[in-house]
């Protein structure tokens, strides 16, 4: 899962950055100081993970990982190369989902006396990868249209792109554009950048985070989302910074003094996995013990792919047991003797949390 930090220059996004992945990058209150993405890979908090670890006594533990793609500052006019905006949207068009982050705070010192402005950003941002995918929509109409003289059956395609590209020209992202799932499949590869899911990132000082109720940026952007759809998330990024620089121990107490529950990463993670549709399978044994990342509704014989394609061809059965399961017998023969551990076959489909051993046949 690779995920694209993006928002207006000086909302925080390199702070936010920082804060979710640890790793230390130029912040720099002004204009494009990230004009190469920063990467950073970041393993999934798993506690099942951990028991199982504590279990098997495993060589590896592997957790899942999410990729973190810190883009630089959106500029207005970046969907007409305004601000280096055309390299900027290249990196855009590599992620899976977006992170907006919109500064719901003010500051004198960055921003003179211009007040934040929630809506506003929001709706700059979006526009500008609107008018970007307009311009890729522009294109694909023009060859669907060539192809249509040859071929009637390209008339279909013209049409759906006439519709979108009208639809774009309204101000609408292309995810708002209602269409059957077999024609969205037409244009969900054309990287279309308004097509990807979002998460609001309200990004507060700690006097905002902690008066969210007060604060109308804040209200404005969560009623935006609600409006669209969309998910929004308030944070501090700033404070988040500070919490990753702590060690665990640290962490936990400065949380409960806070009276917050989890860091600011485990609220994205849980977040970005419902946006995708995304769970989390194991596997346990003495070599690893690993979280494998699937799509919801996967069946057992794919998710058998995902650890190797021999695996899926010559997928037998699956002995499955579900987590909670497992940890309250102990052991997996206690689990066995419990009738815990399922045999499920290749129309099973799979449950987050499944703790699995794939059976197959060996293929040549």
């Amino acid at each position: 899962m690779k995920l694209g930090i993006v928002g207006l220059p000086n909302a925080g996004k390199s702070t936010l950055f920082n804060a979710l992945t640890g790793s230390r990058v130029e912040t720099a209150s002004y204009q494009f100081s990230t004009i190469t993405p920063n990467v950073g890979v970041v393993q999934v908090p798993d506690a099942r993970l951990d028991w199982l670890a504590e279990l098997h006594q495993p060589d590896k533990v592997t957790p899942a990982t999410i990729e973190f793609v810190d883009i630089a500052g959106l500029a207005k006019g970046a969907s007409r190369g305004e601000g280096l905006g055309n390299k900027f949207l290249s990196h855009i068009r590599q992620t899976d989902a977006l992170v907006h982050v919109v500064r719901c705070f003010d500051n004198a010192d960055i921003f003179g006396d211009e007040k934040a402005d929630s809506l506003r950003d929001a709706e700059i941002l979006n526009l500008e990868l609107v008018l970007a995918d307009i311009e890729v929509v522009e294109r694909r109409l023009e060859k669907a249209k060539k192809n249509a003289k040859g071929d009637r059956k390209y008339l279909h395609e013209a049409d759906l792109f006439e519709g979108l590209l009208k639809h774009l020209s309204d101000g609408r992202a292309a995810r708002f554009f209602e269409i059957s799932p077999e024609d969205r499949a037409l244009f969900a590869d054309g990287g279309l950048l308004s097509l990807k899911p979002v998460i609001y990132a309200a990004n507060l000082d700690e006097k905002g985070y902690a008066s969210l109720d007060e604060n109308t940026n804040y209200i404005n952007l969560k009623k935006l989302a609600e409006t669209e759809g969309e998910r929004v998330l308030p944070i501090c990024a700033r404070l988040e910074q500070d919490l990753a620089e702590l060690d665990d121990e640290e962490r936990a107490v400065f949380l409960s003094e806070l009276g917050i529950k989890e860091t600011g990463l485990s609220r994205f993670i849980n977040c970005a996995y419902d946006l995708l549709g995304l769970m989390s399978f194991l596997t346990a044994g003495k070599d690893e013990v690993r979280a494998w990342t699937i799509r919801k509704g996967t069946k057992a014989p794919q998710a058998a792919g995902k650890i190797h394609s021999d695996i899926e061809r010559g997928f037998i059965k699956a002995e499955v047991v579900a987590f909670e399961d497992l940890k309250a017998s102990g052991t997996m023969q206690a689990a066995k003797e419990k009738g815990h551990v399922r045999s499920e076959g290749k129309d099973y489909v799979m449950r987050d949390g499944d703790v699995v051993n794939f059976r197959f046949n060996v293929t040549k």
